[in-house]
């Protein structure tokens, strides 16, 4: 993979604005912990709650791009947070857990002792669900930035998404492997900010709440 980061020589990009990363709020797959790839779950109470407190740290803001993840509890984070105008894009979906989907890593390790997601990868589920590597992910965390990162020069961009695959986008922005993003936990509910220093990307605010 390529340097996604645009460092300081690149004089194409003249950004003025933060990447802002947002997680969705919790389901009830994230509170006990079980693999969430592709499975539309909604939130529960308590992750509309957290998805409605964003609003105060999101607030006046301007945005020149929104993506979302098409997952319902994306979407649904979005819209308690009072975001507007976001764009539908399919390559800020989580991982593809295959046939881990749905599974916690407890359980995986009864079978696969020390078995890590970022260095193992996951076992190919159904055929719509064949599973990703961490590169994969990576691919699509690229396709998302090279999106993303022209339109800082007119101001912030927000992502609405998942925790494995923004942990991923993280690491690519920063100049990483896809799998450095094991370094970025990313809690539900939380506001993250990847600023510059010095024409060089940053990380600026992690997991922020009110």
């Amino acid at each position: 993979m390529g340097d996604v980061r645009g460092g300081a020589g690149d004089r194409s990009e003249a950004r003025t604005g933060d990447l802002l990363l947002v997680r969705h709020g919790e389901t009830a797959w994230s509170r006990s912990g079980r693999h969430t790839g592709w499975t539309d779950l909604p939130l529960t109470p308590g992750g509309e709650a957290q998805a409605r407190s964003l609003a105060p740290l999101l607030a006046g803001r301007r945005f020149s791009l929104v993506l979302s993840s098409p997952l319902a509890r994306a979407r649904r984070t979005a819209d308690l947070a009072g975001v507007t105008g976001a764009v539908l894009d399919r390559d800020l979906h989580e991982w593809d857990y295959g046939a881990y989907e749905g599974v916690t890593t407890a359980d995986i390790r009864r079978d696969r002792p020390g078995w890590d997601l970022w260095t193992d990868g996951v076992p190919p589920g159904p055929v719509d669900r064949p599973g990703e590597s961490p590169e994969q992910v990576g691919a699509r965390a690229d396709r998302a930035l090279a999106r993303a990162v022209p339109a800082l020069a007119g101001g912030d961009v927000l992502l609405v998404a998942h925790s494995h695959f923004l942990r991923v986008l993280t690491a690519r922005r920063l100049g990483l492997r896809p799998a450095e993003g094991r370094l970025f936990r990313i809690e539900t509910g939380t506001l993250n900010r990847l600023s510059t220093e010095h024409g060089r990307p940053v990380v600026a605010e992690w997991n922020v709440r009110p």
